[in-house]
């Protein structure tokens, strides 16, 4: 009797397609560990006023949001015109040009190695191309994984996404960590080792990119691009031949529906509720946290290094808890566990809040942040 799920084959396409997740963490959290050199590479040489540094310094940090915004926008756009496969493919290209443009902003207009702080304009360029591919792929990664998996498993599998997301946290804070114990100085980590910090994203983003001409595209992508034959082939690798000709003639169905007012077929209220959550998990604070964690701890302990290890100890609790929201997402539903999770950051950005308005920081901070990803909310915290 002919298995109904070719769960081997399924699982290989949700791991390249998650690398994607895991790249968009690896991006977005590799700028935590170049803050201060940043600061001191790029900013202060500058010689700005202290207001006109601090907005600089906070631009050249978050830069990447605007490809965010950019990626987010048009990918919708990419995955129609070119498929999901190839919009996967562009944006891990976006990854690897932004991975090396990031640690050697002279390349192709100057002599590499010979750097200051001129090229701090060329540095956003780069950081914010990163962005487009962190925008393209946090759409397409799990767009890519839903129009793979068989229904009956596709809520499972798409939660791996925000597995990865976590993960890439998780494992860029270990690397940054790496690589400012080989340098052994922090004039060191300020002229090369935050290089070298952009450029470790090479190899994720290589690797993704090389898998990702083994897979296919989705059945779905296919069929909108006019191949009923190759999306047949990828449905019955999934789901075997008879499940895979019915889901084959079920995408044909939805595609021949008309369109017109589906997506407010849950009413209005809905919609702009699911858009308020996430533009909420934004405003939250969270981003700070990213982005100036290291920078936080550094109150903590006057050395790089112990300010990292810190790092990622907050990136290792990140990623358990997510592994937690997983596994209970089914059980006990979206809606409890989102309830829970936002009790929990206001709990923990309010005590983060009080705790640096009294100056008291130190490990008050530590144990704050690390209460803010204990919350159980499956959200996406990038």
């Amino acid at each position: 009797m002919e298995k109904s799920t070719n769960s081997g084959y399924l699982i290989k396409l949700t791991l390249v397609a998650t690398l994607g997740g895991l790249l968009f963490g690896y991006d977005t959290g590799v700028i935590s560990g170049t803050v201060g050199s940043l600061d001191s590479f790029f900013v202060m040489p500058k010689g700005l006023s202290e207001t006109a540094a601090s907005a600089f310094k906070g631009f050249l940090v978050s830069s990447a949001l605007i490809g965010c915004i950019i990626g987010g926008v048009f990918g919708g756009l990419v995955s129609k015109k070119l498929g999901r496969k190839k919009g996967l493919v562009l944006a891990a290209i976006l990854f690897l040009i932004s991975a090396l443009g990031s640690a050697m902003p002279e390349m192709f207009i100057g002599t590499l190695g010979e750097l200051d702080h001129t090229y701090s304009t060329i540095f956003i360029v780069y950081r914010i191309i990163g962005g487009i591919g962190v925008g393209l792929a946090s759409m397409l990664s799990p767009l890519y994984i839903a129009e793979i998996a068989p229904a009956k498993s596709r809520g499972k599998l798409v939660s791996f996404n925000q597995l990865a997301i976590v993960g890439g946290f998780m494992v860029v804070y270990f690397v940054n960590y790496f690589i400012s114990r080989s340098g052994g100085s922090d004039e060191w980590l300020i002229e090369v080792g935050w290089r070298w910090m952009f450029a470790s994203e090479v190899i994720p983003a290589g690797l993704f990119l090389g898998l990702l001409f083994f897979v296919p595209d989705t059945p779905r992508s296919l069929m909108l691009r006019n191949k009923p034959e190759e999306a047949l082939d990828v449905l019955i690798k999934v789901n075997g031949e008879e499940e895979g000709t019915k889901i084959l003639s079920e995408i044909e169905a939805s595609m021949n529906e008309k369109s017109s007012g589906h997506i407010l077929s849950f009413g209005w209220l809905v919609i702009i509720i699911g858009v308020l959550i996430s533009v909420f998990q934004q405003f939250v604070g969270i981003n700070v946290v990213l982005y100036y964690a290291p920078e936080i701890f550094k109150t903590i302990s006057s050395g790089t290094d112990s300010a990292l290890l810190m790092t990622i100890l907050v990136g290792v609790v990140n990623f358990l808890f997510t592994i937690i929201a997983v596994n209970t997402v089914d059980k006990y539903g979206r809606k409890p566990l989102m309830v829970i999770g936002a009790a929990g950051m206001a709990v923990a950005m309010l005590s983060l809040g009080f705790v640096f308005f009294s100056g008291a920081t130190g490990y008050l901070a530590l144990f704050c942040i690390c209460l803010l990803y204990t919350s159980p909310s499956p959200r996406d915290r990038g």
